[in-house]
């Protein structure tokens, strides 16, 4: 009996050992998870500011709900209650629970809850012991949908983000970036997360301070965006498309784009997409109401038109068909070439069959003539006329920081059988191409840049949003490089004679002739992007004042018809206010 008692008393001493030895430091980690509580001080993210530095976004205080792991009873009483309080299964309470490795830092469950949520929480908090209320930043978007497919918004990271997505590893309940600047920089303007330890008793009530580390606050962002200029792009923009509807010229058109650029830098003053929506819903997590309302509009409010919308260019392409020509000597800008209505090779020819007789260069561009563009493309052939569109930035994505940029379509002879298994090119697909129509897709945004090639002397700039990342002092902590600008490789000469034509656009005479009434001259041209799903799309470009062009703005309106009376118009008011700012125009002539 003694050895066996001497045994037994041996085994349970070299077991005590064991634990105390080997594992007493992962007891150790498990008792002190009992006792010490860890509460997370969200990190503000950084503000966003206009060209000015004036506040386009920034931070509001709210509230954050975590639960402290209690024993496995009392957690799944709180669990249930819990799931009714904040609408959430309660098999993802627990998978949120069970993927906290750290065992006395609370878990993170839902992130900027209602003040409805806080006060049912606090109404019943002896039901939920262990639950914490943790303060927390809530993002402020100030005016609302204001240059929304832009700025982007923030939500909380979903189960895919942090297994797989963007944000992979990432814990649970964290605020991230979900599109726009706001999902392109979260890494710098996010900042990092701080925390109080506490001791707390079995109850949860606080014994001790710990100790504290502070959040450090993400950087701010200075953009590009002229507040008061995307104020009044999304006024014209609103504006027309109801008047298109209720004038009945184009029923259909419910959906736009529309972005300024300044041509000496690429500076994005402004940038609408129509239809938008509002980022602040999204901050508290969006109710299913309106979430079904944006999703199941099928003109997709969520989609940045600007840079993922591809249209076929129209008559803008005449711009680089022109280059082509006269840079290539296929045409002097004095020979003149009959117009007959179609063209002598293929019966393709202007709407309407509309015959002008011998014509210029000048006169082509500025009336937009088909026929003499369609023998610029037989002139040039499709080969040469891909080359002068890539110079432009066509077909390849401009690389403006956002996601979602797509890079149109080039209408060469390999995506013509890319699309049409098998079919040869003919010379029908080059005169198409020559105008803009065909395969041919371009966004706004490089409609936008191919202006801004010609505003700026033959000058290639890549667009960009950020100008500059700021301390929380204000100060400059960094300031954004872009891609170097490029020449075109084009002679001041043929750039001259396409500004000439562009002119003849905005005078009497021209497509858009109303832009004569502007106090300074301007360049111009319009387009209509032939539409198999509906009324045409109008396209419109324009830059000013044209001695010293300052700004660049193409236009999009989907089913307005002839870009002149539906996109034209839109671009005209936002010149109309540039120059109201500056003294120009009187005040009261603007309506």
């Amino acid at each position: 009996m003694l050895a066996a008692a001497v045994c037994i008393f041996l085994i349970l001493l070299g077991r005590m050992a064991y634990l105390q030895l080997y594992k007493g430091d992962y007891y150790g980690n498990q008792a002190d998870g009992n006792r010490l509580r860890r509460t997370k001080i969200t990190a503000p993210r950084g503000l966003f500011f206009d060209y000015k530095g004036q506040e386009l976004v920034n931070n509001l205080p709210g509230y954050a709900v975590a639960l402290q792991r209690q024993g496995q009873r009392d957690n799944e009483k709180v669990i249930g209650t819990l799931s009714e309080i904040l609408n959430m299964p309660e098999d993802q309470i627990r998978k949120r629970i069970a993927a906290n490795q750290n065992s006395y830092e609370p878990t993170r469950l839902k992130s900027n809850v209602s003040p409805e949520i806080v006060t049912k929480i606090e109404e019943r908090r002896l039901e939920l012991p262990g639950v914490l209320l943790e303060l927390q930043p809530i993002r402020n978007y100030l005016y609302k949908e204001l240059a929304v497919h832009a700025l982007g918004y923030v939500g909380e990271a979903s189960e895919y983000d942090i297994t797989e997505g963007s944000y992979k590893g990432m814990p649970g309940g964290s605020i991230v970036g979900k599109f726009g600047i706001e999902k392109t920089f979260d890494k710098v303007i996010r900042g990092i997360d701080g925390s109080f330890d506490e001791e707390v008793d079995v109850a949860g009530n606080v014994v001790k301070q710990l100790g504290q580390r502070d959040p450090i606050p993400g950087k701010s962002l200075q953009l590009t965006i002229d507040k008061e200029l995307q104020m009044v792009m999304e006024k014209a923009v609103d504006e027309q498309l109801a008047y298109l509807r209720s004038s009945g010229i184009a029923p259909n058109a419910r959906a736009a784009a529309i972005v300024a650029i300044d041509p000496r830098s690429g500076a994005v003053r402004a940038m609408v997409s129509r239809p938008a929506f509002n980022p602040n819903l999204f901050v508290n997590g969006i109710s299913e109401k309106d979430w079904q309302v944006i999703n199941n509009d099928p003109n997709y409010p969520m989609g940045n038109k600007v840079i993922s919308g591809e249209y076929p260019p129209g008559s803008t392409f005449k711009i680089i068909t022109g280059t082509a020509a006269l840079e290539l000597g296929k045409v002097t800008p004095e020979e003149l070439i009959f117009d007959s209505g179609q063209h002598w090779l293929i019966p393709m020819g202007n709407a309407g069959g509309e015959a002008l007789g011998w014509i210029n260069f000048q006169q082509a561009l500025s009336m937009s003539d088909n026929v003499y563009f369609y023998e610029m493309g037989n002139r040039l052939g499709i080969n040469n006329l891909v080359d002068f569109a890539r110079k432009f930035g066509m077909g390849r994505k401009t690389g403006i920081e956002l996601e979602g940029e797509a890079s149109g379509l080039l209408p060469t002879p390999e995506n013509k059988r890319k699309i049409f298994t098998g079919e040869d090119w003919t010379l029908g697909d080059t005169f198409n191409a020559s105008i803009g129509q065909g395969i041919d897709l371009a966004t706004p945004l490089q409609m936008a840049v191919m202006m801004s090639c010609i505003a700026g002397g033959g000058i290639y700039h890549q667009p960009y949003l950020v100008d500059k990342v700021l301390n929380n002092d204000g100060s400059v902590f960094e300031v954004r490089q872009h891609q170097e600008p490029y020449a075109l490789g084009v002679s001041q000469k043929t750039l001259e004679l396409i500004k000439q034509g562009l002119m003849g656009v905005a005078q009497p005479g021209g497509t858009a002739s109303y832009f004569a009434n502007l106090p300074k001259p301007m360049a111009a041209k319009t387009g209509t992007a032939e539409n198999p799903h509906g009324r045409d799309h109008g396209l419109f470009v324009a830059y000013g004042p044209t001695d010293a062009p300052e700004l660049v703005v193409a236009a999009v309106v989907e089913q307005g018809s002839f870009g002149s009376t539906s996109a034209g118009p839109i671009v005209y008011k936002v010149f109309e206010e540039w120059f109201r700012e500056e003294g120009l125009i009187p005040s009261q002539a603007v309506k």
